[in-house]
């Protein structure tokens, strides 16, 4: 059988509701595995030494994440990915779709994601999704974000 990451690489090869579900079952369960209460901080090590290398500094990709996630249209996803030279970046998807996907623009694995589907934020913040991508700096994995890039 294959594994849900092995779908999703592949995911044009099957029909919309397959990349529908399975993308949102791969985000999900990567999301919330990312998150930790009273965490935030900022990167350490190697994936510190990566962002750094890519954005000059870890407030630079704070900025460019916090622009993938705000505007990305109706629902989707933002993504700091690794590419398969190395080096990370930051990205978008809509829906449930993911960098993994054949059908992404810019491909990649996933080191972190953040969901911008309205539901997930509006209980706690209305329609101000700016907010709540302020808030999920205070609760980044970043030594769960680290294991992703080491792979």
């Amino acid at each position: 059988s294959l594994s849900v990451e092995e779908i999703c690489k592949n995911i044009s090869k099957y029909p919309m509701p397959v990349r529908n579900n399975g993308g949102g079952h791969f985000n999900h369960s990567f999301f919330w595995k990312t998150l930790k209460k009273n965490e935030g901080g900022k990167p350490l090590g190697e994936l510190a030494t990566a962002i750094d290398s890519a954005f000059g500094s870890y407030d630079k990709f704070k900025e460019e994440f916090t622009k993938a996630a705000t505007t990305r249209f109706g629902s989707g996803w933002a993504w700091l990915i690794k590419k398969a030279d190395g080096t990370v970046a930051v990205t978008s998807t809509p829906n449930q779709d993911n960098p993994l996907m054949d059908v992404a623009e810019v491909k990649g694995t996933p080191l972190l994601g953040l969901d911008v589907w309205e539901h997930a934020y509006y209980l706690n913040y209305q329609n101000r999704r700016p907010d709540y991508i302020a808030a999920f700096y205070n609760v980044i994995n970043w030594d769960e974000v680290s294991k992703n890039f080491k792979g």
